[in-house]
């Protein structure tokens, strides 16, 4: 009869953005943790 809190905040989500906007998001989070991190191992390397 009634959807969880947890359903519909699922539901919500999922209208709010299409898998190629999300897929978007996961990229550029993965491509600044290269980044952040290989800086960061490059400079304590060379210390």
């Amino acid at each position: 009869m009634f959807d969880s809190i947890d359903d519909q905040m699922r539901k919500d989500a999922k209208d709010a953005s299409s898998a190629k906007e999300r897929l978007m998001v996961w990229v550029g989070v993965a491509i600044i943790s290269v980044v952040l991190f290989g800086g960061l191992y490059l400079s304590v390397r060379s210390a």
